[in-house]
């Protein structure tokens, strides 16, 4: 893990985000990309002296954050740039080799009862990018034990689990593999093939009527420094991003959350 973006939104959280961040990348003595994404939607030739300045302003604004916080030795860089949040993120990530995206829960919303904001959930939801969650206010700590649920262990895509074996190995941590059998359950769901076998320590069976419900069943149990989900039609996320926001009566986790892509 080499590259790692944060975006950077309207939250009163930033500091305390961009510091897990710094503290994360030290760990893999990675490159932070520091990004926030701007778009003014008005008529052709008005408003492009407010471009510029929306610029500046957005590059000082992040450059007097990270003055903020202790970068420790992490090799920093800033970026403003103009466009579609989703389409610019992607574009950002394939230019810069992104590894890994951090995002807060809630980088618009104020509200106490959601979890994800509409600008979280919407990366979460319309990317493929891996993703960290992590929890507002939540400081860094090595990972000791992470709970990987999916409702199917059948992977067809190359490298989907790097950033949980990057994770797992740079921390020594150990991996318990969650099989939760739904209603859409098929034949083979559960055969592990010998490369998530290497990597995972247990393996728990359970069925429930969603990957979300057995998470919820085995989470006290396992008490996870981190949780590992995947994105996948009708999968974790499926129902819970269809509007991007997310309650935190629907789901809510006090640990980072690593979100990998599709497995097939």
């Amino acid at each position: 893990m080499k590259n790692i973006l944060v975006p950077v939104g309207t939250s009163k959280n930033v500091k305390s985000h961009l510091q897990y961040a710094v503290d994360f990348a030290k760990e893999f003595n990675a490159k932070l990309y520091i990004v926030q994404v701007y778009n003014v939607y008005t008529k052709a030739g008005t408003m492009i002296k407010v471009d510029h300045i929306l610029e500046r302003e957005s590059k000082e604004h992040l450059k007097k954050l990270v003055s903020k916080i202790d970068t420790k030795g992490v090799e920093v860089i800033v970026k403003v740039l103009k466009g579609d949040l989703i389409d610019t993120l992607e574009l950002v990530c394939k230019a810069a080799d992104i590894d890994l995206i951090l995002i807060e829960p809630r980088t618009t919303s104020v509200k106490d009862e959601v979890f994800l904001g509409k600008t979280s959930g919407k990366i979460i939801k319309q990317t493929q990018i891996p993703a960290l969650i992590v929890p507002e206010g939540y400081k860094f700590k090595p990972v000791s034990k992470i709970l990987f649920a999916v409702k199917s262990a059948i992977i067809k895509k190359k490298g989907v689990l790097k950033p949980l074996v990057d994770i797992k190995e740079q921390f020594k941590a150990t991996v318990n593999l969650l099989l939760v059998k739904t209603t859409y359950y098929n034949e083979g769901d559960f055969d592990v093939n010998d490369k998530l076998k290497s990597i995972v320590s247990d393996i728990i069976k359970t069925e429930n009527a969603t990957t979300f419900q057995g998470v919820l069943e085995h989470y006290k149990s396992n008490d996870p420094d981190m949780l590992c989900v995947v994105r996948r039609k009708r999968g974790f996320f499926t129902k819970k991003w269809e509007k991007n926001t997310i309650l935190k009566k629907d789901f809510h986790s006090p640990r980072p959350v690593l979100v990998l892509s599709g497995m097939k």
